[in-house]
């Protein structure tokens, strides 16, 4: 009887210590469903798009992609890869914003030069200096040919 108090009691100190030791702190860089730079929630399988973090929906199934400690002095408290610095050193955009075709910066930071680093217009889009701040160097080709200049040379609507 005495030694299987003792056996309990050692088994109790085990499971208290081990309980007590730091953890590692979880990698949260994951790559989300749409190629971009996202958040992996605790339990290692989903992935969440940089932009729906602090976003005032829970999307990990514990919520925290919500919790104070993430979101508590944006973009400060957010870990560094979720978070692309325009050139303009008060902005700032989720990663996942960085190179998506639109101006989320508002001076194309974003979009273009050596801080972004994105690829040239895709399949999908138009070249061209745009008329509309929205766009940068690239333009939807959805919008060719729409009867609306986005491009400072009509190339949109005349070649594209």
């Amino acid at each position: 009887s005495a030694a299987a108090l003792l056996i309990l009691a050692a088994a109790l100190a085990v499971a208290l210590a081990l309980a007590l030791l730091p953890r590692a702190p979880v990698k949260r860089f994951c790559t989300a469903p749409n190629n971009q730079t996202g958040f992996l929630c605790d339990d290692r399988v989903t992935c969440v798009p940089a932009s729906w973090v602090c976003d005032r929906v829970s999307n990990c199934r514990n919520g925290e992609d919500e919790q104070e400690q993430l979101c508590g002095d944006l973009p400060h408290s957010l870990p560094g890869h979720l978070v692309f610095h325009c050139s303009n050193p008060r902005f700032w955009v989720y990663a996942d914003l960085r190179c998506n075709g639109r101006n989320d910066c508002g001076d194309c930071s974003d979009e273009s030069g050596s801080l972004a680093a994105c690829p040239p217009c895709g399949w999908g889009w138009w070249s061209c200096s745009p008329v509309h701040y929205e766009f940068c160097s690239c333009v939807p080709r959805s919008l060719c040919q729409d009867g609306i200049q986005h491009c400072l040379g009509w190339s949109d609507e005349f070649i594209c």
